[in-house]
Parts: C-alpha cells; structure tokens; sequence
C-alpha cells in the first residue's frame, strides 16, 4: 500500500481545513503542493476535479472537496468520531453555515482594501508554488483583480466591514457552544476543525490581528491549536 497524499495550496482555507484534521489525527500524509497556475495538469488524475484539496488515501482512492474529505478521513482513521453527531440538526445547520458563510468572508478580509489586497498578493506569492515568471505577474497584476472586482462586490452586498464581519461570525460562532469549550462540547467535533481551518487559512497574514482583537473567538482558537499533535 502506498503512503496516503493530500494535494494543497499553501494559502488554500480548504486545505487548512482538512490539514488541521490530519495533524490532529497525527495521520502520516504526503502533502503535495500544487502550482498555482498548474492545478489542471497536476490535478489530471481527479477527472476534471481541478480544485485543491484533493486526499489520496493509502489504498488509493481519490475524495475531492473539504467538508467530504473531512468526513471520509474521520470515517476511515479515527471512527467517526469527530462526525457522530452528523445527522444532527445542530451539527448539520452548523457545518453547512460554516462552508456557505465563512468561506466567502476569507476574500473581504484578506482583499478587503487595496492596501490588504497588495499585501496578501505578495504573501501568497512567496508562499504558493510559481514558475519565476508566474510569480512576480500573480504578485504585482493580481492584487486589483482581487480587490477591485471580488472583493468590493463582497463588501458592498454584505454591508459590513471585513473587522465588523469577522467579530459577528465568531461572536454567532462562540455563543452557540452552550456553556463549553467547543461547539462540540468538552472537545471539538468536526465543525470546530472546520471552522478552525478558515479562520487558521488567514493567520499568515497580517490581517489576523484583526481577529485577534474578538476575545472568545481567540480562546476558543488557541484551545483548537492545543489539540494538533
């Protein structure tokens, strides 16, 4: 049997996700860094998947998309353990709120400004897998494409600041945990590790500070840290 593989991209908020499982799980995997102008040649083997992350297991067999990763590793390494509750109305409104919301609030904080947009084009350059050329274009021509057509529309139709944003997520987030720790109680369950990996994808950069300033979100972040091996 082969070692299993998870195929990412560095600065990915879906790989995050899947990556905190694993290092939770303390699972031996291949981690595959993707070119970032390549994934459709480097990802040929997913028949037409494209998109990062892509999870190999040991066997072979190829599970594409986050969230099914997610549950097909807990299922498969660690007993369902982390997903028991999945049928749940709780868990399930939960998860699925976490993938559909703070997903999209990844772009406004990180691209929220031109600012922002400049910095994070450059961080995610040195980061990411380019060709030389590749590189320096995504670092200086890829900035006003992201601020300027994704990320403003973002903003616009949400209406709020990416700080006012990301503070009533983690405050909806943290005041749904019924008095514990975690969402999944006395320990975190499979919607922790997902929302764990989103707001995990934006601590390389500097606009983490602005979610360092939301106490119980930071408390609830660290106890998460704790639980990586």
């Amino acid at each position: 049997m082969s070692q299993a593989s998870l195929h990412v991209l560095q600065t990915c908020p879906f790989c995050w996700k899947v990556r905190g499982l694993i290092e939770h799980l303390g699972l031996d995997v291949d981690e595959v860094q993707v070119n970032a102008m390549r994934t459709k040649k480097e990802l040929a083997f997913t028949n037409g998947w494209n998109k990062v992350p892509v999870f190999t297991d040991n066997g072979g067999e190829v599970v594409v998309d986050s969230t099914p990763i997610m549950m097909y590793i807990d299922e498969k390494y660690n007993s369902s353990g982390l997903s028991k509750n999945s049928g749940d109305e709780r868990f399930d409104n939960m998860l699925a709120h976490i993938d559909e919301v703070w997903k999209r609030a990844t772009i406004p904080i990180l691209y929220g400004s031109l600012g922002a947009a400049l910095s994070t084009t450059r961080k995610v350059s040195k980061l990411e897998k380019f060709g030389f050329f590749s590189r320096r274009l995504y670092a200086w021509a890829g900035f006003p494409i992201m601020w300027g057509i994704i990320a403003k529309k973002r903003v616009k139709k949400d209406g709020r600041t990416p700080k006012k944003l990301w503070h009533d997520l983690l405050t909806e987030y943290t005041s749904s945990f019924e008095g514990e720790a975690f969402f999944g109680g006395t320990e975190p369950n499979l919607v922790d590790f997902a929302a764990f990996g989103y707001m995990r994808s934006i601590s390389p950069f500097k606009q983490f500070k602005v979610l360092e300033e939301h106490k119980d979100g930071m408390t609830w972040y660290n106890l998460m840290k704790q639980q990586l091996k």
